[in-house]
């Protein structure tokens, strides 16, 4: 590891993820040991520890490091539980350092889940709603954090499957950019 990254990593920590009121601490040892560098092409490595969202394929872009550690702590992860990343490599990362099992779906059809049963589903990148297809692969009691956005402002959202159904919660405002795919579709209204 580059000793440069890992001042960024802590960098990072110290200035975006703990500022933001991010105080899980095993949440904090994952995000201080996992290379975020190393899921953005090579010439983004710096970037990756920088205040903003960065693309690490077309139409796919990390969340910023506030605002994916914050979801992440809403989230509750916890070592065994299975878990989802929708276009979400550093989350994973992020989970798999903390002990959880992870897939991975990160391609063209994004709103097909491989499977079900998920304690945790993650999206880094704003879609403006949540399928039904991933909140249908949650488990009783499984999480899914993503942020909707149809305008200029969003939401990260928190639904959670019940016996009687799913719930949702706003838990703060951030505006990355849309999952190519899941953009709103504007329409005219008479």
């Amino acid at each position: 590891m580059s000793a440069d990254f890992a001042a960024a990593r802590l960098n990072m920590l110290d200035s975006q993820v703990r500022p933001a009121d991010v105080t899980d601490w095993a949440l904090q040892d994952a995000i201080g040991a996992a290379p975020r560098e190393s899921v953005v092409p090579a010439q983004k490595g710096f970037a990756a520890y920088a205040d903003t969202e960065v693309e690490y394929a077309p139409g796919r872009w990390l969340l910023r490091p506030r605002d994916v550690s914050k979801l992440l702590q809403a989230l509750r992860p916890e070592a065994g539980e299975r878990a989802l990343a929708i276009a979400a490599p550093y989350a994973a990362l992020v989970l798999e350092t903390m002990g959880l099992s992870v897939d991975r779906l990160d391609g063209e059809d994004m709103s097909a889940v491989p499977g079900a049963d998920y304690d945790l589903i993650i999206v880094e990148g704003a879609v403006a709603k949540a399928p039904g297809a991933w909140t249908a692969a949650l488990a009783l009691g499984g999480r899914l954090g993503v942020i909707e956005r149809t305008g200029p402002a969003g939401k990260a959202v928190i639904y959670v499957r019940a016996l009687d159904g799913v719930g949702a919660r706003p838990i703060f405002e951030a505006s990355p950019p849309w999952l190519t795919g899941f953009e709103p579709v504007h329409g005219f209204a008479f």
